[in-house]
């Protein structure tokens, strides 16, 4: 529950611009982070929303997978609601296409061609927003972090799930997925910022899981995501996530407005929690009571 509907994000401003560190030498202010999570990644969308209702723009995105596919998109000037509308109505089919296996189950090709069309920007280094997007550089596996390039060809890497789907050649070398090596990159703009939210959307929960190829496949990649964000999740300032991610498959296209729902209601939560643990917090109680009260008095004279 927020502390008061109307006037509560005017505080989060203010400490997200006055009461972090004082100014350092660190090149940006405010870090968004966004983790990898196929259709999950829809939550980051919600985080969007809420950031521009508290008045705030980030100065710098990290993004893997799926989360770069969004922080790209919003770097390029689509609205949180313009991005789902991108997605709302689509199913799996449209975006990829079984082949005999090879490289990969589905071929990724639709997908490219989607984000070709749907980009009003060429090359990651141009949007209005630096972005950077976390792949795993397949032939000599390692992370690899792209600032510059081909959008299309980049977000298709990062979002290439290994086995799934078939690696994407770049300058001679095959990327996949960046979720192998960083699923949550907050560290890798942690040292440049001075302050970072980020968003996870890849929890495991004990929820049931199909046993098929896909499923195993799934659900073996997304323990292996968990083990390497521990310590991305330790060094944000303001992070986000909740159980009700995993509650939604990594292809779940039919629900894109509801996980998009879920994720402005846990940011919302992220957000509260980092005022409570702030030491106005006692005045915010305080104003909280004085209004409820006002609000109780003026409903019994009315």
């Amino acid at each position: 529950m927020l502390l008061f509907p109307i006037t509560w994000h005017i505080f989060v401003v203010r400490f997200m611009i006055f009461d972090m560190p004082k100014p350092t030498n660190k090149k940006y202010k405010l870090g968004l982070a966004l983790s990898g999570g196929g259709a999950r990644g829809f939550a980051h969308i919600g985080v969007f929303k809420l950031l521009e209702e508290c008045g705030l723009r980030p100065d710098i995105i990290a993004g893997t997978s799926a989360g770069a596919l969004m922080g790209a998109l919003y770097a390029d000037g689509y609205s949180p609601e313009e991005i789902t509308a991108l997605f709302t109505g689509h199913e799996f089919s449209e975006f990829a296409s079984m082949q005999l296996p090879k490289m990969g189950l589905f071929d990724s090709c639709k997908f490219h061609k989607y984000i070709r069309k749907t980009v009003r920007t060429k090359n990651l280094e141009d949007l209005q927003i630096p972005v950077i997007v976390m792949t795993t550089d397949l032939d000599r596996g390692k992370a690899h972090a792209f600032t510059k390039g081909d959008i299309p060809d980049i977000i298709t890497a990062s979002c290439s799930v290994p086995i799934m789907f078939n690696p994407v050649k770049i300058n001679g070398t095959y990327y996949v997925d960046g979720g192998l090596f960083n699923n949550f990159p907050a560290s890798v703009i942690r040292n440049e910022c001075e302050a970072v939210i980020g968003s996870n959307v890849s929890p495991v929960v004990p929820e049931k899981y199909n046993k098929t190829i896909v499923g195993i496949a799934e659900r073996s990649y997304h323990y292996l995501f968990r083990a390497n964000t521990e310590k991305d999740r330790e060094i944000c300032d303001i992070l986000i996530e909740t159980d009700e991610f995993g509650k939604h498959k990594m292809f779940d296209l039919k629900n894109v407005e509801l996980i998009v729902d879920i994720g402005y209601k846990a940011a919302i939560r992220a957000f509260d929690e980092f005022l409570m643990n702030k030491p106005i917090a006692n005045l915010i109680k305080s104003y909280s009571s004085i209004s409820s009260a006002k609000s109780i008095s003026n409903s019994v004279t009315l």
